[in-house]
């Protein structure tokens, strides 16, 4: 790995403190989704038993999977292939498309903001755009939870597990990890028509997080204890609330927040009209505030400044490579 490339993470944060995560349609995400929009399409034209679209839905990963990756590779080896520089740069740039951080903090802002004001109307609104559940009858108290859980819970797929794998094998391996996160995010329900067809996308988010997840668990408890909250509550909640979330890897991120702010997430969800109940996560040790937003806001920043700074020390020692 040149100097330079050591430092492309730390380049890409740069790049997204600037320019956020742009809503354009040649986002390479977006290019991704609509890559797996017809490739779905393809799978799913015939009716498919039940173990067939198990089949199809393995065929639908590897496919985008090796895509992508195949894709990304050869963009960067032409790069490289030009100028060492030019990779480097533009790969900075490549690899601020796969993390969200600005983007994330404007929209929970955002929303923190017309909670301040009084303005539950456009705060159910906005936090549509950031949640998969309903928002229409949602209180004050629901808007808040909703938005913690989801920064919390973005921190490690939307920060800390494109960076780790930018670490690891550079922006081809980051951009895989955002392909499958945008499979799980497309297809990797539990409802009819992707209980079968997308679950080993499903599975396969569930092992690319795995790791990711528990250090920003670890990560959120010293965030904690740097930013002034509760890390011994972190450590607490996570140790006794973390597993009973139906996916193994959110859970740990939502109960490391709710203890280090002393709040109480989880609770009725509703989809579609439909209620589904989720485990709770932390005490009710006061009520949830907007100002709770701001300071998940703040963890996020402090994990992804900690995560950035042992990471870069870890390259330079010899333990990391592009």
């Amino acid at each position: 790995m040149t100097d330079f490339a050591k430092f492309t993470p730390v380049f890409a944060m740069v790049v997204d403190s600037f320019i956020g995560d742009p809503r354009v349609s040649w986002h390479p995400v977006v290019l991704i989704g609509k890559l797996i929009t017809w490739l779905e399409g393809l799978f799913l034209r015939f009716r498919l038993s039940p173990g067939l679209k198990r089949l199809a839905g393995f065929a639908l990963v590897l496919l985008v999977l090796a895509v992508t990756y195949g894709v990304s590779w050869g963009i960067m080896w032409g790069l490289a292939f030009v100028h060492p520089f030019l990779a480097w740069s533009v790969g900075a740039v490549l690899l601020a498309f796969t993390i969200s951080p600005r983007s994330l903090a404007e929209s929970a802002r955002e929303i923190k903001e017309c909670l301040d004001a009084g303005d539950i109307v456009t705060a159910r609104f906005k936090v549509g755009w950031v949640v998969g559940r309903d928002t229409a009858q949602m209180d004050a108290i629901e808007v808040t939870r909703a938005t913690v859980e989801t920064v919390a819970e973005n921190v490690v797929d939307g920060v800390i597990a494109p960076l780790f794998y930018a670490f690891i094998g550079g922006v081809p391996l980051a951009y895989l990890y955002r392909a499958v996160n945008t499979l799980d995010s497309m297809v990797g329900y539990r409802n009819d028509k992707y209980i079968d067809f997308g679950m080993v996308a499903a599975r396969v988010d569930d092992c690319f997080n795995y790791i990711p997840a528990r250090i920003t668990g670890l990560l959120m408890v010293i965030a904690a204890l740097l930013a002034g909250y509760d890390a011994k509550g972190a450590i607490r909640t996570v140790w006794r609330d973390a597993a009973k979330h139906p996916s193994p890897n959110s859970g740990i991120a939502e109960a490391a927040v709710a203890g280090a702010l002393g709040i109480r997430l989880g609770g009725q969800n509703y989809y579609g009209g439909v209620m589904s109940f989720r485990a709770y996560m932390g005490e009710p040790c006061k009520t949830l505030k907007p100002s709770d937003i701001a300071k998940t806001i703040r963890i996020m920043y402090v994990v992804t400044a900690e995560f950035i700074v042992v990471a870069t020390a870890l390259v330079f020692g010899g333990a990391g490579f592009f």
